[in-house]
């Protein structure tokens, strides 16, 4: 009897010290995502004036990507993108929420669309978010209910860096509002990732930190302001604090990755959820043509990196064309989770590639929708459609990474071939389940008013047409200086700086002053 009970205790220790040196050989994971930055805003995608070392460092202990892309021009259906490691059309998340007071009830990543936290915590990682969700508001869908053991958070899609500014959108941690007590949010939040870093040794864990910087408001404090005393713009400056200030926080987080010796065993991810609102923030897209919202390059191509000391070569640059959700996947497989949900992901897992095991291309094809405006990238070829843009365009970006020169007239055959594959992905899409509210178009609580229908224009757009084409003396189809009605604001319209505004440029300029 005593050597039989010897003998299932001694299988019972094996088997715990099994499990627990299959979780002390997974890898940490950390994602780090930034809000609304620019192809160009770090330093190995050619930003002169604001140092970014930290995500520069990323990149050059492992892999830049040239042609990395977000899965939405917008914020949030971005985000649900990553967090879901599909196109979140599948799912109806198609469009940002608005105001968390106004938005649609049906707003938010659906339960049974497992998260990357519920994956990993699964398979045995601790895990952490800290900074912004946006992907649901509602009981069940709040980031504390989705696989994350510890939350540090807000929900909404933006809110002030300073205690004492609007918007002040509630924090919480682990569901619970906290009371405001901090001098910049972008330092709070590196320190609680700092800290659960720290708490994490001897487990694997998963750190996803989706920063609220760069996107507006425009706050930084003097310590990082007083960094640049070379940039005279102001908005420039306080953008480039900014800036310094996520730099700094993810060098916290990797500092404190390195002092416990973690570094070879920790995957390290970054990337932006859409390409900058130039007008409204001096971010910058070069050399790629248009901003956030859109669906040319400098809407959805995005700063890239990745690192995994001892796994991944230092020092690549990655030009095959990549998205988002390939983060998602790549998580998944450097923590060995295998699942029947695997076969839904749109994702696909980078290392091989990354590594030489694998030859070819992570995807022959991408795609993006919101609403009627759509694209296609099939190769080097890109198709864009935008309502407010007319016909269909069609550019060829080997040749020509700044689409200024448009196609579809003398390659008809070509455009019809990216027509055709992008209404084959759609037919594995559904229609949206909301549009974005505010104030505009619901009521408190998100009912929709009675005359805001998805297939309506927005009041406010009829209004900006008008004052458009009432101050266009001249009937060019642009604004002058002396012609705009605000030229105070003049300069930040003219994203493009060729002393017009356009209609385009307008709208953009409108849109990103009302949020997300």
């Amino acid at each position: 009897m005593r050597a039989a009970a010897i003998m299932i205790w001694t299988a019972l220790v094996s088997m715990a010290m099994c499990q627990i040196g299959t979780a002390a050989e997974k890898p940490n994971i950390i994602i780090f995502l930034a809000d609304d930055l620019g192809y160009a805003d770090i330093g190995v995608n050619g930003c002169k004036d604001i140092p970014t070392p930290n995500v520069d460092s990323i990149a050059n202990n492992g892999v830049r990507f040239t042609d990395g892309y977000a899965t939405h021009p917008v914020c949030s259906p971005s985000r649900a993108g990553l967090m879901s490691g599909m196109y979140q059309h599948r799912f109806g998340f198609e469009h940002n929420s608005g105001p968390e007071r106004y938005a649609s009830p049906d707003f938010g990543m659906p339960r049974d669309v497992p998260c990357l936290a519920e994956k990993l915590k699964g398979v045995g990682y601790t895990t952490c978010m800290v900074g912004k969700w946006h992907i649901g508001f509602n009981e069940g869908l709040r980031p504390h209910e989705r696989g994350f053991d510890h939350t540090f958070v807000f929900h909404s899609g933006a809110r002030s860096f300073f205690p004492e500014n609007p918007p002040r959108n509630a924090l919480y941690r682990n569901g619970v509002t906290v009371d405001e007590k901090f001098d910049y949010i972008t330092d709070e939040f590196a320190r609680e990732a700092v800290e659960f870093v720290g708490r994490s040794e001897g487990k694997p864990f998963f750190l996803y930190f989706p920063f609220n910087a760069v996107h507006s408001p425009l706050e930084a404090t003097d310590k990082y302001q007083d960094r640049f005393p070379h940039i005279t713009n102001r908005k420039r400056k306080t953008y480039a604090g900014m800036l310094s200030a996520l730099d700094d926080a993810i060098g916290s987080v990797m500092a404190k990755v390195r002092e416990l010796g973690q570094e070879e065993n920790t995957l390290i991810m970054f990337y932006s959820d859409n390409g900058g609102p130039t007008a409204e923030t001096t971010s910058r897209n070069d050399p790629l043509r248009g901003f956030k919202g859109q669906m040319f390059e400098g809407g959805i191509r995005v700063p890239f990196a990745l690192q995994w000391k001892g796994t991944v070569p230092a020092g690549q640059t990655y030009r095959e064309m990549i998205m988002g959700f390939d983060y998602h996947a790549t998580a998944l497989a450097a923590a060995g989770v295998e699942s029947a949900d695997n076969n839904r992901l749109d994702g696909v897992n980078l290392l091989p590639f990354l590594t030489g095991k694998a030859n070819g291309r992570p995807h022959d094809q991408l795609f993006w929708r919101a609403g009627p405006s759509h694209a296609a990238r099939v190769g080097d070829w890109k198709l864009v459609h935008s309502p407010r843009e007319g016909a269909p365009m069609l550019f060829n970006l080997k040749d020509d990474i700044g689409e200024q020169h448009d196609l579809a007239g003398s390659h008809p055959e070509k455009l019809k071939e990216l027509q055709v594959a992008f209404a084959e992905w759609e037919k594995g899409t559904i229609e949206a389940k909301w549009i974005r509210q505010d104030q505009r178009n619901a009521e408190p609580g998100g009912k929709l008013k009675t005359d805001a229908t998805p297939g309506r224009r927005r009041p406010a757009a009829n209004r900006i047409d008008e004052a458009f084409n009432a101050a266009d003396k001249n009937g060019d189809g642009k604004l002058s200086r002396d012609e705009y009605p605000q030229p105070s604001v003049f300069d930040a319209v003219d994203a493009n700086k060729d002393g017009f505004a356009t209609m385009e440029e307008v709208r953009a300029y409108f849109r990103n002053r009302q949020g997300n």
